[in-house]
């Protein structure tokens, strides 16, 4: 009899192992953290974490803004006058140094110039011919104008001894004393000078006309060659460089020898007692400058009243020139000297302000990073800022009293949404 197996068989449990377990569970939790980081990302776009002692951050305040900008000027001269040589030419002669006071029509140098003076010389020589062209063509006219004379009084007494000897001639045929044909010869003479006379008359008014014509075209030639003549001999007494106004010459540093060129600066004349500021400002503030408006200057504990006289519409470097007068001429002041300026731009209203920082650059003032009330994010907002000083700047749309933003460099997180703050 076989002995059966189903006595020997019992059913063995399959048991669960801890470390199957223990990954599925850090699977899910990996599955939960970037399901929470992928939501996070997509709803709070890109963030960085940023050491909030690196970062400045300022209070959102109500106060009075002051809408003036600072700025520093440089003292110039009032007026200027250029020295430039109308000729070039060599310095054979310095009468004057830079730095001197001159009066008007003081000579300052002497040029010279041998081609010029050769081109003077051609001019006069050439002026010289042009007369005697001239004269020679007037002496033709009266001499034409004598012979015609003379024809006409040798016609005029033919004609009048013509007509005498026919009246005689016809006398003599009333009494058959002498035949026709006499008469007949006398009167064809006699016709022969008057139409003689006629064109001798028409040939001497046209012969007048066009010599006056050319003596005309001669005359103004003449008047142009003189006129040359003049600006040549005037350019040569330019040479001779003198103080066109009274002043401080200043810039003149010509050498005996050296050779100038049509044109060049020689130096210039500068008002002594006159002097404007002469003002960089940023090109962000063109479109509010404008003339007269005002501006108050530093010196020695005094403030020194200015307005802007005239405006440099040139842009360089990003920024553009004005020029400021002073209300009353200043006291003890030199030329080069810089002095600090404040231009008012428009009158102090109450406002929200931001403290004025450098994330203005990186975002030109259409948005800022506003910290989260406990500190631990800032998130990127849309504003609108108005006007700015040195100290604040005024906001006008997104922010209110009480808040708090970043106001210090935003250039390694421009492109940021959100910052996670740390104090590590």
């Amino acid at each position: 009899m076989g002995v059966s197996g189903q006595g020997m068989d019992r059913r063995v449990e399959k048991k669960t192992s801890y470390a199957r377990l223990g990954g599925y569970a850090a699977a899910g939790i990996a599955a939960l953290l970037f399901a929470w980081w992928f939501v996070d990302t997509l709803l709070g776009g890109r963030s960085l974490s940023v050491n909030s002692q690196r970062i400045t951050v300022s209070d959102v305040t109500v106060g009075t803004f002051e809408d003036f900008i600072p700025l520093r000027g440089r003292l110039v001269p009032r007026s200027t006058v250029y020295l430039d040589a109308i000729e070039g030419g060599r310095v054979e002669e310095i009468l004057l140094e830079d730095g001197a006071m001159v009066e008007a029509g003081d000579m300052i140098a002497v040029l010279s110039n041998t081609n010029l003076q050769l081109e003077v010389l051609g001019r006069e020589a050439a002026v010289t011919e042009q007369l005697n062209n001239m004269r020679t063509i007037e002496l033709q006219l009266e001499q034409n104008r004598l012979a015609h004379k003379r024809n006409l009084v040798e016609i005029d007494y033919q004609i009048t001894r013509l007509s005498r000897e026919s009246g005689r001639q016809r006398e003599l045929i009333a009494k058959n004393l002498v035949s026709q044909s006499t008469l007949d010869q006398l009167e064809d003479e006699l016709t022969y000078y008057q139409n003689r006379r006629a064109v001798t008359l028409e040939s001497q008014a046209t012969d007048a006309r066009m010599q006056e014509q050319q003596l005309l075209q001669l005359r103004d030639a003449g008047a142009q060659l003189e006129a040359g003549l003049g600006f040549a001999r005037q350019n040569l007494e330019d040479l001779s460089v003198r103080a066109p106004v009274s002043g401080k010459l200043s810039g003149f540093n010509i050498e005996i020898g050296q050779s100038i060129t049509r044109g060049g600066r020689l130096g210039q004349i500068d008002d002594p007692d006159g002097y404007k500021l002469n003002v960089r400002i940023d090109e962000y503030y063109l479109g509010r400058v404008d003339l007269q408006q005002v501006a108050i200057a530093e010196h020695n504990r005094r403030e020194l009243g200015l307005q802007i006289s005239k405006i440099y519409p040139q842009v360089t470097d990003g920024q553009f020139e004005v020029d400021m007068r002073f209300n009353d001429e200043p006291v003890g002041l030199r030329r080069g000297q810089t002095l600090q300026v404040r231009l008012t731009l428009g009158d102090n209203t109450d406002a929200v302000l931001i403290p004025n920082g450098a994330f203005y650059q990186e975002t030109g003032g259409n948005w800022v990073f506003v910290v989260a009330p406990d500190g631990s994010e800032a998130i990127r907002r849309t504003v609108q800022l108005g006007r700015r000083n040195t100290n604040f700047i005024e906001v006008l749309d997104g922010l209110e009293p009480g808040e708090r933003v970043i106001t210090s460099p935003y250039t390694s997180f421009v492109g940021m949404d959100r910052l996670n703050l740390d104090d590590e």
